[in-house]
């Protein structure tokens, strides 16, 4: 059985536009301007900024206009009650059940996060499993998180491909454990020299039929 390993933020669902919008709330809860959402987008960097540099950050520019409670509110959801499963990224993933693959989400971050973002976005009834780094205790691109997704499906390591939009969380990992890739390219162009992924999709969708066309078969030495 061949076996998707895909990433969840910015992959599976969007995630910026998930936190774009629990941010707007949590500005118009408290009265401030609408135009801080682009601060608060930037200060966030997709995700990558670490929680306590955010909060901190948050904390110093909203002082005494918002409790600290609110902010630790608005971290802990990262905006998972307003994330969406794209209908085409359904469609994908239902294909790849009736072509017979397996597919495991392989993210990092916190488990209640991003199980609420997998379970309200109906995910958790389409794939095999997922594997979250707090949970695991690695972190991609480290290749032991990927084992441990391919063991919650059951299948060989070698039959996987990685699909996600990180080049060094998702692809680095993919190209570490030897595994092929589709880098979700969301109208960025690869910049690496270091290596490459296997294929660049446009969206999850298409990195999705992409592995199901090539199949499972590996490339000849």
């Amino acid at each position: 059985m061949p076996l998707l390993l895909v990433d969840l933020d910015n992959t599976l669902i969007d995630r910026d536009a998930a936190f774009r919008s629990a941010v707007a709330v949590f500005l118009a809860d408290h009265g401030l301007a609408d135009a801080d959402v682009a601060w608060v987008m930037s200060a966030d960097a997709s995700g990558y900024t670490a929680r306590d540099v955010l909060a901190a950050a948050l904390t110093d520019r909203y002082r005494n206009a918002v409790p600290a409670t609110a902010i630790k509110s608005l971290l802990d959801s990262g905006g998972a009650e307003h994330a969406r499963l794209a209908d085409a990224t359904k469609d994908a993933l239902l294909a790849a059940r009736h072509d017979g693959w397996a597919c495991v989400i392989v993210t990092n971050g916190r488990t209640a996060q991003q199980e609420l973002k997998i379970r309200n976005t109906g995910l958790d009834r389409l794939v095999q499993g997922w594997a979250v780094s707090e949970a695991v205790g690695h972190k991609k691109p480290n290749p032991e998180i990927f084992r441990a997704a391919t063991a919650l499906a059951a299948v060989p390591l070698a039959d996987a491909w990685v699909v996600g939009d990180s080049p060094q969380a998702d692809i680095g990992g993919a190209i570490s454990l030897g595994l092929r890739s589709v880098w979700v390219a969301d109208g960025r162009s690869w910049n690496l020299d270091a290596y490459r992924p296997t294929h660049i999709a446009v969206d999850a969708a298409s990195a999705i039929h992409h592995a199901l066309r090539a199949g499972s078969s590996r490339p000849a030495a």
